[in-house]
């Protein structure tokens, strides 16, 4: 649920102005999260959130840029806790996930940015991955076996 949680953040601060602890947690409770200031608080800690002028003078959360490979590990053990399986079927793969994380998975498998993924789709513990080709769906397989294994 941290990880889903994080993904949302991360989400929301890049696409609104938030500018209070209290106001995130708003924002995460309109999206479905349970949270309460303390959790919003620990998890600003966690993403290395922080604060920036805007253009009008007001302060809001940004997400510091951290380099291409930490991004790549942390996308690499995200894919790693939460896969459990996956099958194909043509030029879609179908991904299941431990329950809750199909959403982190996806997104991951997302900011890997391989040619052959054309984008995914995600519900609460599976995942359809859809893929250029059918020659492409076994490349994909393979470079998650790789992560995963």
């Amino acid at each position: 649920m941290k990880v889903n949680r994080h993904v949302k953040i991360v989400e929301l601060v890049n696409k609104y102005t938030i500018e209070t602890q209290e106001d995130l947690t708003e924002h995460l409770k309109k999206e479905g999260f349970q949270v309460t200031q303390a959790t919003v608080s620990r998890d600003i800690r966690d993403l290395k959130l922080t604060k920036v002028q805007t253009d009008d003078g007001r302060q809001k959360y940004v997400v510091l840029k951290a380099t291409e490979n930490a991004l790549r590990d942390k996308y690499i053990r995200i894919l790693k806790d939460g896969f459990v399986s996956m099958d194909m079927a043509m030029n879609i793969i179908v991904i299941k996930t431990v329950s809750g994380m199909a959403m982190a998975v996806g997104a991951a498998i997302d900011e890997m940015h391989w040619n052959e993924v054309v984008g995914c789709i995600a519900g609460d513990d599976t995942i359809m991955c859809a893929v250029r080709t059918l020659e492409d769906t076994s490349v994909v397989m393979d470079k998650i076996r790789k992560i995963v294994l």
